[in-house]
């Protein structure tokens, strides 16, 4: 974003072109570029409202003072369209990215609060020089951008990023780590030392120097006074059935993924009820019966006469990890990424937009770990903090030393009641234990980060919340980390590496912002988790359905990493080379994985996060030399 003279138009436009070539998959139905002195901008565009050519972005506003460059959907465009237009704007398009451009243009960032939608969205004053940029309110689309000195730059993805010269890619220690302890890296943090996320709903205004970045939007979990149990899921129906309806606003086909959970099967049936022909839906299966939801999916799809079609996962996995791991351009370590995948490409074959169940886990405590967290903060509660603190670590020692089943897991209880809640929510959900970490770490990674805690994260977003009840604040949590650092990341990048646009309805703002005032104990009632999403959609849906065991996207990880991934594993795990090998001490990981092979299981979450970090290493970093910038 510096003035640039006119012979750098030409080397300027080749990266423009170089960055929309590396995410062409995220738009592959038109593409184009535009700069001036000041800054380029270049747009890969997925049609899906308004097919024509005067769709194609970078687009103008009517006065030209503006320009545009959007990923994403504005589900209220047309209600919106409809109030500028009694203002007395004139529109050359159908689509709802000049919607967007005047709305901005009337209202500037005040404007995000009109939306509904996902969206990532950068606009260039012409007049001031200045970039406006801005994320949706939970993060469905992603944005992120690097900034060193006068230099900066911003795309939709890392990997086009990497095709501007002077973006640098020096990986971070403190984010590393932060990748073993979550799985993912998160934000405003990348994997990479300049190169920063936009945080979900945050704007940011640059004009090249300084960077001013603010929050607009947060979800409350304060109390809003008492109603009754009828009105509220009256309430609850009628949001969740007007947040799927706006999203069957599409001109290309339309179907859904379907697990034969409740939160997919909700939202199929509600698409059934809008729909005028059969609801495409889509599923994918394992040959593991114990990872299988095949059936659940094809009973709910025979509830609605859905046209179903169905891919199970089978040799796929070896020959293809590698290339959809890619797809993340940072190490990313949910397994469930890889069905993802599949199922997007199965859905692609199909229909061009679908709709999922995301969200419903986090909005109304879907999740195992919730309930596991709720009976071991009840019994903190009982306990003095002094005897906690001081007695509990004495006795769980004392329960170590028996080293069997029990007393191994009295020793896990004991030194989890021993701690804050915060703390404690965090290490229950840490998917590489710290003595494992403690353990295998080595080199400038364990000198670097010996003073840095990713629980910090945690406990920040869990102090944040605008509540004392325990429950909500967890729930806050993972909305403000786990939704968009893994859950978002992982359905963007698979179904868009598929040139697939998923909608998810249950992450409709006003849905999620409904759920936050319903009473904790509506959403966990006794052992029931998501019980007033449950009870909402009793008539719609069977017992059967509703209340079976959640079996969640999970995968046969286990028999994976031993059978399918064994060759690629291998490899990996004996390597004295490599990005493991930056990081660890090779001949203890090599230790793991024999007992691994062995059939000792209780590490399968720490080589599985080793393994991946390894394939995002051998993709992005291997060229590069290892460079690592402090924290």
């Amino acid at each position: 974003m510096r003035s640039a003279p006119t012979h750098d138009r030409e080397s300027h436009n080749l990266w423009l072109e170089a960055m929309g070539q590396a995410i062409i998959h995220r738009g592959p139905d038109a593409g184009a570029t535009w700069q001036d002195d000041n800054i380029g901008l270049v747009h890969r565009r997925l049609s899906i409202i308004d097919l024509s050519d005067a769709g194609t972005q970078p687009m103008h506003s009517a006065s030209g003072r503006y320009v545009i460059a959007f990923n994403g959907e504005i589900y209220n465009y047309l209600e919106l369209r409809q109030t500028l237009q009694q203002s007395g704007v004139v529109f050359r398009t159908q689509t709802d990215t000049e919607v967007l451009l005047a709305l901005f243009e009337q209202k500037g960032s005040a404007c995000l609060d009109d939306l509904n939608g996902m969206f990532a969205v950068a606009i260039w004053d012409r007049q001031s020089r200045q970039l406006f940029l801005a994320r949706d309110r939970l993060g469905k689309k992603p944005l992120y951008y690097y900034k060193e000195g006068s230099r900066f730059a911003f795309a939709s993805e890392i990997k086009a990023l990497k095709k501007v010269p002077f973006v640098r890619t020096d990986v971070r220690y403190d984010a590393v780590k932060d990748f073993f302890a979550y799985q993912y890296v998160p934000d405003p943090k990348t994997i990479y030392q300049n190169i920063h996320k936009l945080s979900p709903g945050h704007w940011l205004i640059t004009d090249g120097q300084s960077v001013e970045v603010r929050q607009y939007w947060d979800v409350s979990f304060a109390s809003r006074g008492s109603k009754s149990l009828e009105e509220v899921e009256g309430e609850l129906y009628e949001l969740i059935e007007d947040a799927v309806r706006l999203r069957m606003v599409s001109d290309v086909p339309l179907g859904a993924f379907l697990s034969g959970g409740v939160d997919s099967s909700v939202v199929v049936g509600l698409m059934a009820a809008h729909a005028s022909q059969p609801v495409t839906t889509c599923s994918i299966g394992f040959d593991s019966k114990r990872f299988d939801e095949v059936d659940w999916a094809r009973k709910v799809a025979g509830l609605f006469d859905t046209d179903h079609h169905e891919f199970t996962v089978r040799e796929n996995v070896a020959g293809s990890i590698a290339d959809i791991a890619r797809f993340f351009d940072e190490p990313f370590a949910d397994p469930s990424f890889v069905p993802t995948y599949f199922v997007s490409q199965l859905a692609r074959q199909k229909v061009t937009v679908a709709l999922a169940g995301d969200g419903g886990d986090e909005n109304f405590a879907g999740y195992s770990k919730y309930r596991t967290d709720q009976i071991e903060n009840r019994l903190r509660n009982r306990f003095p903090a002094s005897l906690r603190r001081n007695l509990f670590p004495y006795l769980s020692q004392l329960a170590g030393r028996l080293n069997i089943g029990p007393a191994r897991k009295a020793r896990s209880l004991l030194s989890t009641l021993a701690m804050e809640p915060d703390d404690a929510f965090f290490i229950t959900n840490s998917f590489f234990r710290q003595s494992v970490w403690d353990e295998l770490v080595a080199g400038d990674l364990k000198r670097e980060t010996s003073g840095y805690d990713p629980a910090e994260l945690t406990r920040r977003h869990y102090r944040n919340a605008d509540t004392d009840d325990h429950l909500s604040k967890i729930l806050y949590t993972d909305i403000k980390t786990y939704l968009p650092g893994d859950i978002l990341v992982k359905v963007d990048r698979m179904s868009m590496a598929n040139s697939l646009e998923t909608r998810a309805p249950l992450l409709d703002y006003r849905v999620v912002e409904y759920a936050a005032g319903i009473p904790s104990a509506l959403k966990l009632k006794n052992k029931e988790k998501k019980f007033i999403l449950k009870d909402t959609f009793s008539e719609m849906l069977p017992d059967a359905v509703l209340y079976r065991k959640k079996m969640g996207f999970s995968v046969p990880l286990a028999q994976w990493l031993g059978h399918e991934l064994k060759v690629i594993a291998d490899r990996t795990f004996t390597s004295q080379s490599g990005g493991l090998a930056e990081c660890f001490d090779m001949e203890l990981v090599q230790r793991l994985w024999q007992r691994h092979l062995s059939g000792d299981y209780q590490f399968t979450q720490e080589l599985w996060s080793m393994l991946t970090f390894e394939l995002w290493w051998q993709g992005w970093q291997e060229s590069d030399a290892w460079r690592v910038a402090g924290a």
